[in-house]
């Protein structure tokens, strides 16, 4: 292991926390977008908020991805400290950075038809009548353009790259 890897680990661990940042910065803007959407399908506008969803930095959108960086400065922190346990954790953290920007990367994807399935299952009524499609333009609408897709694409290849170059500085060990 060496400062390529802690660098490397660093710049993914910044990549996460874009997450949270540009989603504190504009996420009241996006709720907006979202709350006018409903509106303009007849759905109460609370609807959301009564469910414990929100589209902006509270919840999982913050602690995920600060306790992803989290994980990936310990190691690194540890590559520069000189200590040999680095890359027991890189061994352990890196694949699991892999597995878990995967999972986000097909919730991305997927997002239409999972968040229509998860209202069906709801019980909701409100929440069943939403034309989710359109709700998740609007939130779209509430950030920059630079951030979806170029910000939100950017991420994907910093996390994927560089963990592949730190499995591969450790491989190569």
């Amino acid at each position: 292991m060496n400062g390529y890897t802690a660098a490397l680990q660093i710049l993914i661990a910044l990549a996460f926390l874009s997450i949270p940042l540009v989603r504190s910065r504009y996420g009241g803007r996006a709720q907006a977008a979202v709350e006018a959407e409903l509106a303009r399908q007849g759905v109460r506008t609370t609807v959301m908020a009564e469910n414990g969803m929100r589209v902006d930095a509270g919840g999982h959108e913050t602690w995920a991805p600060v306790g992803i960086a989290t994980a990936l400065l310990v190691p690194a922190a540890f590559t520069l400290a000189g200590s040999p346990v680095a890359e027991t954790l890189s061994w352990i953290i890196q694949p699991l950075v892999v597995l878990v920007n995967c999972v986000i990367l097909y919730s991305n994807l997927t997002a239409v038809p999972s968040v229509t399935a998860a209202f069906a299952k709801s019980g909701d009524a409100e929440l069943q009548r939403i034309d989710v499609r359109s709700m998740l333009a609007a939130a779209e609408t509430g950030f920059p353009r630079w951030v979806m897709p170029y910000l939100q694409n950017l991420r994907h290849v910093v996390v994927f790259a560089g963990s592949i170059a730190v499995l591969a500085v450790l491989i190569a060990g």
